[in-house]
């Protein structure tokens, strides 16, 4: 891939993971504000800074997010994505009126260096230029997504046995949602002009209903799972365990259902390395996220 490309595609998955924390920190800031004897949707709707909040959480950044897919596939995205949790706990705590701690200030400092690592891999999926319906593909993205969803089922079917672990379960169940919505993304993305242009063709068309019945499942199961899991454990604890299949599963999806292979190991190294650090800056900043997801 054109390396202009390649860096034009990192720019865009920082910049959406960027933009829907700082969306979602406008957001928490006017909810924050409301009274409690105010009619509580009707005064945020009224608020403009909630409503570029809304937009730029669930619009922008998602577009940005569609769009690096093109450029660089889902392996590296989520990881890059995650830059915007320095947003998020730079938020909360201005929402709060706290200031930063020394182990947050780690976190910060440990994400731009992952982030750079990532950067360095190269570990990039030319979606424009695979042949998303080949056979093996499907069938790799086929087991991918298989394996996925049992990995769910399995998580669910735990939780209601062990009850020590109920919210790491059902938190780790989220993740495995949240990790096929990153994953489905691509082929969407490699179909949808063809669809919405009129000249589809029928394999194309059930690629296209496929992704986007996977898509609105697993999202909706994922952001279900989550939320039972805040109810029954920490949330900062749930959180960063949540990040694990999401950081891990696309490097998997790399090597396993695109079976590509870096020209040389260091690409690797950079991954390991860089999401090892995404999820202990995670861990070190869950506080603050979980901070904001109180505000309701």
């Amino acid at each position: 891939m054109n390396g202009s490309f390649y860096l034009l595609g990192v720019f865009l998955a920082i910049l959406s993971g960027s933009i829907n924390n700082i969306g979602l920190v406008l957001q928490k800031k006017v909810v924050n504000e409301v009274s409690p004897e105010a009619k509580f949707f009707r005064s945020l709707v009224k608020k403009p800074l909630w409503i570029t909040g809304l937009l730029m959480e669930l619009a922008i950044g998602s577009v940005f997010f569609m769009i690096a897919q093109i450029y660089i596939g889902p392996a590296l995205i989520p990881g890059l994505m995650a830059f915007g949790l320095i947003f998020l706990a730079i938020g909360s705590v201005k929402i709060v009126g706290e200031t930063l701690k020394k182990e947050e200030m780690i976190g910060i400092i440990l994400m731009i260096i992952a982030i750079f690592l990532l950067g360095l891999s190269e570990l990039s999926i030319d979606i424009a230029g695979i042949n998303i319906l080949a056979i093996d593909l499907v069938l790799n993205m086929t087991i991918f997504t298989i394996v996925l969803f049992l990995g769910s089922l399995v998580c669910e079917i735990l939780q209601r046995k062990v009850e020590k672990l109920k919210g790491i379960l059902l938190a780790i169940s989220s993740g495995f949602q949240f990790s096929l919505t990153n994953f489905w993304i691509a082929p969407l993305m490699a179909v949808i002009a063809h669809v919405f242009g009129g000249n589809a063709t029928l394999s194309e068309f059930f690629l296209f209903l496929a992704c986007a019945v996977i898509l609105i499942v697993a999202s909706i199961l994922g952001i279900m799972k989550i939320s039972q899991s805040f109810r029954v454990a920490n949330a900062s604890r749930m959180i960063p365990i949540q990040q694990v299949p999401i950081q891990v599963t696309p490097i998997i999806a790399y090597f396993f259902v695109f079976t590509l292979t870096p020209p040389t190991i260091f690409p690797i190294i950079y991954v390991i390395f860089g999401v090892s650090l995404i999820l202990l800056s995670s861990f070190l900043l869950a506080k603050r996220q979980a901070q904001l997801e109180a505000i309701k």
